[in-house]
């Protein structure tokens, strides 16, 4: 199996998904999108394609003008039925390429959020295994509207936290992917975000969090992403 990784910057990779890849054997390109037009190979021959998170946000194509260029991809790779799956920036990039909009949140989450699924949830082949309610690590400012004739699969009390689009599409908002090192820079690093100064993160108490649950976080996401995979196998 060969995979595309879409990653916006090199502390937002694929994370603890390219463990997933590894362990069922496939081969993982990573495409560094905001730093070259070229991906590693032609992006409609790879067997699934995952988009990931970033500090740009989906409507800054004028600051990012690559990113109207990867909604297109996304369209047609949606459009060819390829299996997609987007994490937090890349749902958001997804979800426009599904005729959605995305938007500023009310709120944002930044720390350990409550997600709860949907009752669709239960009958969704990457979804269905997680638990009915769970504390996610969010890291965004912005959200993704459910995308016309999309299926919501989980919720916080912020937006939409997963959808699928057709039957091989999925967009999840938390970050299911972030490593325990990953993790730990970002917080450390959280004053280059300024809605988390302005939400007066106490990095102290976020790592210590983070700390007690990444053990059991990344090994959620390690099966997410591998329920994934099993549907482009």
């Amino acid at each position: 199996m060969r995979v595309l990784a879409i990653a916006h910057q090199r502390d937002a990779g694929p994370g603890v998904f390219a463990e997933a890849a590894e362990q069922r054997a496939a081969l993982l390109d990573v495409w560094w999108r905001a730093e070259t037009d070229e991906p590693p190979s032609d992006p409609f021959g790879y067997d699934a394609v995952m988009t990931f998170g970033g500090a740009m946000h989906a409507d800054q194509e004028e600051a990012h003008p690559w990113l109207a260029a990867e909604k297109e991809l996304l369209a047609e790779l949606l459009h060819r039925g390829r299996p997609l799956l987007g994490v937090c920036l890349g749902t958001q990039l997804l979800a426009e390429a599904a005729g959605s909009r995305a938007k500023r949140a009310e709120r944002p989450e930044i720390g350990w959020y409550e997600v709860e699924l949907t009752d669709e949830a239960a009958y969704d082949p990457v979804l269905s295994l997680l638990p009915q309610r769970f504390e996610a690590f969010q890291w965004h400012s912005y959200v993704a509207p459910l995308p016309p004739d999309g299926v919501a699969l989980a919720r916080s009390a912020v937006c939409t936290q997963a959808y699928r689009v057709g039957e091989r599409a999925w967009g999840v908002q938390f970050h299911a992917e972030v490593s325990a090192a990953g993790a730990a820079r970002w917080i450390r690093e959280y004053d280059v975000d300024p809605d988390a100064v302005a939400m007066g993160i106490d990095p102290e108490a976020f790592l210590a969090e983070t700390h007690r649950r990444i053990s059991a976080w990344n090994e959620l996401g390690r099966s997410l992403c591998g329920r994934f995979l099993d549907q482009a196998g």
